[in-house]
């Protein structure tokens, strides 16, 4: 059966605190999701291709994936240079890149209010295989995208090779890293966060954000138009399905659940957040199930790889309790061993063991955000951590961690981003015992362009060693990790560029490391 993603059937009431957002984003998700009486689509003509932010996929099950488009023939300016009208879009997937043998199509709408984003939730193919689509609009043919779905649930795969990537500032660099990663044969790419940065523009950068700090929806529109143009992205995107989460930019920096990192900003904020969380839900290829509700959506989520590996997709910023210190990096009171903080919120914690507890799979991913390593940044007897990161909210790491121990988790391996640097760590049962046993293993990636031009072994590079003996590795290029997992063996290759600030930079594999199934030691390959 093709279901279409537009119109919906009814959106469920708003929450107390989603009604403090306004009514601009629950009038959008009534439109989006009631048929109008008499409301005809209309084909369209354009004076420019539509398909101007290309094509997406993500999601995959055994028996289908999300296609994703956005008719924008202008795309940096607001509307994107459509009318306000509803718009037909036909689609088609096919078994050949050629498009000679179509196995499914069908037409949806592209709805203004929801920035003429289509999103199709095809089912009813084959499990395991790659496939090819492509979207029309009146005379208007979209690029093809390249797409797969997952194995068969019962099956345990040979093997699933995918890269994670995270933090993409357009105006700090070239997103190069995403040219060398279009070339890889993967599976699927993971995106753990900071698709975009909501800052105003800067001078003296690569390129340069348009306008000021997004704040309202066309604000975010914007933001994400002008980062879908980059054509290193659109091509990474067609290559392969997508897994999506974010971060805090997305939103605004550091932000946790309800609470803005600035203060000032703070009688605005829900509006703000359902105005992010909207632009987000329509560039991303999501599911119906993470239709955003005002500044709430569902993110948090599982997808399979048959019996290989289970993708435990975790979003850390929207139940966050505010930092109990403060932000930036500060020495450890008893404030972060209080049982009420948490980066995850009750029911995703629950959600997340209760996964891991029954998950049938030979390595269990948790594909979220912040560094779960307790990693001490300053030298000398003094000891100081991140705050924004788990050890900001050291009692639930360390239930996490016990839970991997206690529950018999089978492969836990966490993939992180954020911190724009490269990192390769041991999580052990108790970070006080340094010898205490291993019982997990996390890899950082850095970032596609923030931070701009980085370093292979910068100034910190020893002094982290030294103090955090379970760290295995670190650089502060920039770049994406290549992962390759069989039932027997995780391998990660750390695959860098030595500069984003002009193009044409090399692809350089800086390290590797191999895990072996119930064995969470890193070995270095």
């Amino acid at each position: 059966m093709n279901r279409p993603l537009f119109p919906l059937p009814g959106v469920q009431a708003l929450s107390r605190r989603s009604f403090l957002a306004g009514s601009a984003s629950f009038a959008a998700a009534a439109l989006l999701s009631t048929r109008v009486a008499g409301a005809a689509a209309r084909t369209g003509s354009f004076s420019d291709s539509p398909f101007s932010l290309g094509v997406a996929s993500g999601d995959p099950l055994p028996d289908g994936v999300v296609l994703w488009t956005r008719l924008a023939p202008r795309p940096l300016e607001v509307g994107g240079g459509m009318k306000a009208e509803p718009v037909e879009v036909a689609w088609q997937i096919a078994e050949d890149e050629g498009m000679a043998r179509v196995v499914q199509s069908g037409t949806a709408t592209a709805r203004p209010e929801w920035s003429h984003s289509v999103h199709v939730e095809v089912s009813g193919l084959r499990p395991g295989r790659w496939y090819w689509y492509r979207f029309k609009v009146g005379s208007e043919v979209s690029p093809k995208g390249r797409t797969r779905t997952a194995p068969p649930a019962d099956v345990l795969a040979e093997r699933l090779r995918f890269a994670f990537v995270s933090c993409q500032h357009y105006e700090a660099g070239l997103f190069t890293a995403y040219d060398h990663l279009a070339r890889e044969d993967l599976d699927l790419v993971v995106h753990l966060g900071d698709y975009i940065y909501e800052g105003p523009a800067a001078d003296g950068r690569v390129r340069r954000h348009l306008g000021g700090e997004c704040f309202a929806l066309d604000d975010y529109r914007l933001r994400y138009a002008l980062y879908k143009t980059d054509p290193h992205l659109q091509v990474a995107h067609a290559t392969a399905p997508w897994i999506v989460t974010w971060d805090d930019h997305e939103v605004a920096n550091n932000y946790a659940a309800d609470r803005a990192a600035k203060p000032a900003q703070q009688a605005s904020f829900l509006a703000r957040r359902a105005a992010a969380y909207q632009a987000y839900f329509e560039h991303m290829p999501l599911r119906r199930s993470a239709l955003p509700k005002g500044p709430e959506m569902l993110l948090y989520r599982s997808l399979d790889f048959g019996r290989l590996a289970q993708f435990h997709v975790l979003d850390t910023r929207q139940y966050r309790t505010p930092q109990p210190l403060g932000d930036g990096l500060k020495a450890p009171t008893p404030a972060l061993l209080d049982p009420r903080g948490t980066l995850m919120g009750d029911r995703q914690r629950d959600w997340l063991f209760s996964g891991l507890e029954r998950s049938p799979a030979n390595w269990n991913i948790l594909a979220q955000q912040v560094m779960m390593a307790r990693v001490d940044r300053v030298s000398g007897n003094e000891v100081k951590y991140s705050m924004d990161q788990w050890p900001g909210y050291e009692f639930e790491r360390r239930r996490v961690l016990r839970h991997f121990r206690e529950q018999h988790v089978k492969n836990p391996v966490v993939i992180t981003g954020d911190i724009h640097s490269n990192w390769a760590n041991e999580l052990i049962a108790d970070f006080d015992e340094l010898d205490s046993p291993v019982v997990g293993t996390e890899f950082v990636g850095t970032s596609i362009s923030s931070g701009g031009d980085g370093a292979a072994a910068p100034k910190t590079h020893d002094q982290l060693l030294a103090e955090n003996p379970f760290l295995k590795f670190f650089n502060a290029e920039r770049g994406y990790v290549r992962c390759e997992v069989t039932p027997q063996t995780w391998r990660a290759d750390y695959r860098t560029v030595p500069f984003v600030t002009k193009p044409g930079a090399p692809l350089v594999t800086r390290a590797s490391f191999v895990v072996e199934s119930g064995r969470p030691q890193l070995n270095r390959a």
